[in-house]
């Protein structure tokens, strides 16, 4: 009896199933802006065209999205500079590009400074964009930096990193971290962004994950650190856009893939519809060597 039900309900489903086609329209590419000027330090700016959702990906192709002769220029409130595009070899047959201070124009050139709020303003293909940012002052406060032994380890060479923090009373403190291993380029963390909701008014300490490289993610412990290694640390304060962009960012990209993620948009800073975000970044540096 239970047999002859389970299968009556088995066809029943069976003949319930209906394909669904649908085509998605092919959407045009849009601007898609990684700009950044952090305390003494230069702008840069990369510009890049956005790619199909399900459309192939290849060196060549990824080369071909590199947003050339743009007018970019970038003002601190006192002046207005024009940056120029630079290119930047990072493999054989691969270039990538950015634009950053003209040194023909020293006059108009600047690095960042805290408390000072930059406009950025692109033309590109008779288009125009603009954003504009704060570096915020020294708010979140980095006291300490130090590594001890990663727990439940079998390896005794493993290392996480810990810090010590003040947060001043009042909400709207936002920092973003990155790190850098020996001579290995600073990278950001898997989430490297936090708001101060729960630590407002505080000390903390917190443990914070070394930084990943998003093409190639670490497996099992290879994101601990090992005895020896000379690590540097990037502590940012920055401004709630930037905060924004990179938290929900850094949602999607944990979700891809996932058919059980939440819904979750990008939200950028850059006007007219391009994707992407402008970041002022309040930051400071610490070296120490894992024990």
């Amino acid at each position: 009896m239970h047999r002859w039900l389970l299968a009556v309900l088995f066809f029943i489903v069976i003949s319930c199933e209906k394909n669904i086609n649908f085509k998605l329209d092919a959407a045009e590419p849009l601007l898609v802006v990684d700009a950044q000027i952090e305390n003494e330090k230069e702008p840069t700016v990369v510009l890049t065209k956005s790619l199909s959702y399900f459309g192939k990906i290849s060196p060549d192709i990824l080369a071909s999205t590199f947003v050339h002769n743009a007018d970019v220029f970038m003002s601190n409130g006192m002046v207005t500079h024009k940056l120029k595009e630079y290119p930047v070899p990072l493999a054989p047959g691969f270039t990538a590009f950015y634009y950053s201070l003209d040194p023909s124009d020293p006059a108009t050139a600047f690095v960042g400074q805290v408390n000072r709020r930059y406009n950025l303003r692109i033309v590109s293909e008779k288009k125009e964009y603009s954003s504009t940012i704060l570096i915020p002052g020294f708010n979140a406060l980095l006291d300490s930096v130090w590594t001890k032994p990663a727990p439940q380890n079998p390896d005794s060479n493993k290392r996480i990193l810990m810090i010590r923090g003040t947060d001043p009373p009042g909400r709207g403190n936002y920092v973003r971290y990155f790190t850098k291993v020996n001579s290995d380029p600073f990278l950001p963390g898997e989430n490297s962004v936090f708001d101060d909701q729960v630590i407002d008014g505080t000390t903390f300490e917190v443990q914070l994950f070394r930084g990943i490289d998003r093409n190639d993610p670490p497996s099992g412990d290879n994101n601990f650190f090992n005895k020896g290694d000379t690590i540097t640390m990037k502590f940012c304060n920055i401004e709630k856009p930037a905060y924004t962009f990179w938290s929900t960012w850094e949602f999607a990209f944990q979700g891809i893939g996932n058919p059980f993620a939440q819904p979750n948009k990008v939200i950028g800073n850059i006007s007219n519809g391009a994707l992407g975000v402008f970041s002022g970044y309040a930051a400071r540096y610490r070296t120490i060597i894992a024990k």
